[in-house]
């Protein structure tokens, strides 16, 4: 069956959604030819063939104080993509995470007539239940990534697909750290930590810094140590060498990387990462590592009064219990940090429980999920056209 010139519009709003959305419109075009995709999208829905309207840097903020700061502009841009959409009436509308942005667009199209389908389920396990009442009402079916959501959705009579995470696909069960390493150049015999500060520039105001201040701790403990960080765009590599260079580290023995995440952390040894979607691909490639987190202390003050779980790491979520370190908001101190990291880098034990855990994680996440989705998106196509 051809799409026929069906046209689809999706909106992701940060680098991990569009990777998603890539898959995505990868495998629907793959059983029907001649669909057509629009929205806002990054590279690799592009790629694929989305027309982005508008830039996906523009939505790509993070924590309450931060979106203020951008309040008009993303709602700006929200009014005038919902106004287009009604008019236009795509077929279906797929929104890919970013559910601050998202649900509220989807309700409005799911109003006017048009399915609304949720790619990634907020952090509702994370969060106050009324969240999994909001996204009920916002849209019209939901795909989850993880197999614990779609009983939470259940019980408020929303639809729900498990699909499974799509960097258990990508990812191979086994890393080669010896080819990442003569990839990047990096040294076959050195120790070599992975810094992951995040992907945002509203991450990096925050932790940039500290990841910096605690390298420089680490390494009057472990001299002899190189550091791998990989920076998601221009952008974020300037503000990381802006950092280097407030903390007077600009001889401090790091490799500097455009993308090539995966491939720095396959060839770390341990890694400090920034909690998100980073630590899952962590464990997937089944680097040992330990968890950081601050935002700015309006932010944190008003997460900490609505989050209920005990962690925020995604492999402490998966897991049911805290099995990699987490130092969040006053407790990331370089200090902290840096012994930490001392500590794993030294400790194989620690190490091997950490893997072990890791090595079931991605078996449970491998689903194929971007098959999974594109069947489960076009179930609702179907029915909304019958």
């Amino acid at each position: 069956m051809t799409g026929n010139g069906i046209r689809i519009a999706m909106v992701a709003g940060e680098t991990s959604g569009d990777l998603l959305g890539g898959h995505l419109i990868a495998a629907l075009k793959a059983r029907r030819a001649g669909m057509r995709f629009s929205g806002i999208g990054g590279a690799k829905m592009i790629e694929q063939g989305l027309e982005s309207l508008y830039p996906i840097e523009r939505l790509a903020v993070r924590g309450y104080a931060e979106v203020l700061g951008h309040y008009r502009e993303i709602t700006g841009i929200r009014k005038r993509l919902a106004r287009r959409l009604i008019d236009e009436r795509p077929a279906l509308f797929i929104g890919i995470d970013s559910s601050d942005f998202n649900l509220d667009l989807e309700r409005q199209l799911k109003d006017a007539g048009i399915p609304a389908v949720h790619y990634v389920s907020p952090s509702v396990w994370a969060w106050r239940g009324w969240r999994v009442r909001r996204v009920a009402r916002s849209v019209t079916h939901l795909l989850a990534l993880f197999p614990f959501e779609p009983a939470l959705y259940r019980k408020a009579g929303l639809a729900v697909t498990y699909v499974g995470h799509p960097l258990a696909d990508v990812i191979p069960l086994q890393s080669d750290r010896a080819q990442a390493r003569a990839q990047l150049r990096l040294s076959a015999t050195s120790r070599v930590i992975a810094l992951l500060p995040g992907s945002r520039r509203s991450e990096l105001q925050y932790m940039g810094e500290l990841f910096v201040r605690t390298a420089r701790q680490l390494l009057q403990q472990e001299p002899g140590v190189h550091f791998v960080c990989p920076t998601a765009s221009r952008g974020t590599r300037e503000q990381l060498e802006a950092a280097l260079y407030r903390q007077g580290a600009r001889d401090l023995p790091v490799t500097l990387l455009f993308g090539h995440s995966h491939e720095a952390l396959a060839a770390a040894d341990v890694a400090l990462v920034a909690s998100g979607t980073a630590t899952l691909e962590a464990a997937l490639i089944k680097t040992p590592m330990v968890i950081a987190y601050r935002q700015s202390p309006v932010t944190w003050a008003l997460m900490r009064r609505m989050i209920y779980l005990p962690y925020i790491g995604l492999p402490n979520i998966l897991a049911g219990e805290a099995f990699v370190p987490e130092f969040v908001q006053d407790r990331a101190t370089p200090e902290a940090l840096a012994a930490a990291l001392g500590t794993l880098l030294h400790d194989r034990q620690a190490q091997r429980r950490q893997i072990e855990r890791f090595h079931a994680i991605h078996a449970m996440l491998r689903q194929n999920t971007a098959e999974k989705a594109a069947e489960a998106v076009l179930r609702v196509l179907d029915g909304a056209r019958g």
